[in-house]
């Protein structure tokens, strides 16, 4: 059986003084009705599914696109690693450092039978908004699965 892969970029920037640096994760709001009440345990990476003709960080930076709607950034590229779910399913990410101001998003959108088998399909964001996070609160903000990646990038951080 052939699991399924994702791969995303979490942005992170450096705010605060020289003398006092502290991190500010990038995360969006899953969207659509199923995560619309939900805020802890409702953010995420942003990410996508992959198949095997295509290399996972090149897809990490296509589903950035898709995602939130604009270009992935240029820069270092840290690798995170993997998690592999509960579903089987192999989550791989990167990070990158830069800046992006959450109001230029134009998020990609899904389409799903909406309410369920009332038999209307709706259109959906992907992401209906997104927003920088101290590690304090990402903790909090982020689906349980992808908080490894979180705390890879602060050792990684620590250098």
């Amino acid at each position: 059986m052939t699991h399924k892969r994702s791969a995303g970029l979490l942005l992170f920037r450096r705010t605060g003084e020289d003398a006092d640096p502290r991190i500010e994760v990038l995360l969006g709001h899953l969207g659509g009705p199923l995560w619309s009440g939900r805020d802890a345990g409702g953010w995420g990476i942003p990410k996508g599914e992959y198949e095997s003709d295509e290399t996972p960080r090149n897809a990490a930076r296509r589903e950035f696109t898709e995602e939130i709607g604009l270009p992935p950034p240029e820069g270092e590229y840290l690798p995170l690693g993997d998690v592999r779910l509960t579903s089987g399913k192999l989550v791989t990410v990167w990070a990158v450092e830069a800046d992006l101001d959450p109001a230029l998003m134009v998020p990609g959108t899904f389409t799903m039978q909406w309410p369920p088998h009332s038999g209307t399909v709706q259109e959906f964001p992907e992401l209906d908004r997104v927003a920088w996070f101290d590690p304090s609160t990402a903790r909090q903000k982020l689906i349980a699965s992808q908080v490894p990646f979180l705390e890879r990038l602060l050792e990684v951080l620590k250098g």
